[in-house]
């Protein structure tokens, strides 16, 4: 086997491992008391950082094989693999509004990381590290206390808890690639501090995405935070690496438009979640009639059956 088909072999098989991390922690989410952000004691809750840490490992494998502009794109697979291997291993099927999302948002994902180009290794100085975690813990603070602020909205909750997941997340990566570039001169003490954001970073993106999975299903928010992630690295990148798109002003128009179909993938995603659930909460209430619920669906174009006895196709379990 060529190095170039191992390293797409190990993209598949990490976007797979990803995802199922995703789908236990939703099922974990769903099952618990609370709004949970580390259910320790919920064997499913280390599963999910298992399957989280192999997907994590085969990546940086994967990197070791084949190009960055290959591998990158690759990782997009886990929102579309994520929804069928929901459906195989815990029977929820999504409905046609979040497939068309995630199939968006995964293009617009992988159009755009192929674009970015590669550089030289830099890294960044002690002022620039201190000011970038800073600027990354407020913003993280802020979206959970706007979180917070959202709790009768538990769709919109949600996806604010996973942007700052792929805000930590992303971020992580970026003192990563730092701690790399200066690791080829030599292990530093001065690098301590570094390793120590990125496991406080890593941590918090962990667990901000076990909250978020708690209210809005799977699809939602696994997408938010897959295409946050690595956007908010490759934003730094640009802006503090010296990384640029490729082919000019050609390619950045390409993906300005490729992050506009990510965006466009992501509110479809979200606005199907909130109607859903105020579909959910009406039937359950009882203030809407049967065909009224048909209605609604139709808007959101899930197409699934309204009638008594039938089941709901949720992007998320437990309903």
């Amino acid at each position: 086997m060529s190095a170039l088909a191992l390293s797409v072999l190990l993209s598949f098989v990490s976007a797979v491992a990803y995802a199922g991390g995703a789908i236990v922690q939703e099922r974990v989410a769903v099952s618990g008391p609370g709004r949970q952000y580390a259910p320790l004691r919920r064997p499913g809750w280390w599963a999910a950082v298992a399957l989280n840490g192999v997907g994590g490992l085969l990546h940086v494998v994967a990197l070791a094989y084949g190009p960055l502009s290959l591998v990158q794109p690759l990782g997009a697979l886990t929102i579309v693999l994520a929804l069928p291997m929901a459906a195989l291993f815990v029977g929820r099927r999504a409905g046609a509004t979040a497939w068309r999302g995630a199939v968006m948002a995964t293009v617009g994902l992988a159009g755009l990381l192929s674009l970015v180009g590669a550089s030289e290794a830099q890294s960044l100085d002690t002022a620039e590290r201190t000011a970038v975690a800073v600027v990354t813990g407020g913003a993280v603070v802020a979206l959970m206390l706007a979180a917070r602020a959202a709790h009768r909205q538990p769709a919109v909750r949600s996806m604010l808890l996973a942007t700052a997941s792929g805000i930590a997340f992303g971020m992580s990566s970026v003192f990563t690639k730092t701690v790399a570039v200066d690791w080829t001169g030599g292990i530093s003490g001065a690098d301590l501090p570094s390793l120590a954001v990125i496991g406080v970073l890593a941590t918090a993106g962990m667990l901000l995405s076990q909250a978020a999975y708690r209210d809005a299903g799977l699809a939602a928010p696994l997408a938010t935070l897959t295409v946050v992630n690595p956007v908010v690295a490759a934003a730094v990148g640009i802006t503090m690496f010296g990384e640029t798109f490729r082919y000019g002003t050609t390619g950045t128009v390409l993906a300005l438009g490729c992050g506009a179909v990510a965006a466009g993938g992501l509110i479809l995603l979200t606005t199907e979640r909130i109607a859903r659930t105020e579909r959910d909460a009406a039937v359950e209430t009882g203030s809407v009639t049967e065909a009224e619920t048909r209605t609604v669906t139709g808007l959101v174009g899930v197409a699934e059956p309204v009638m008594a006895g039938a089941g709901p196709v949720a992007a998320g379990p437990g309903r």
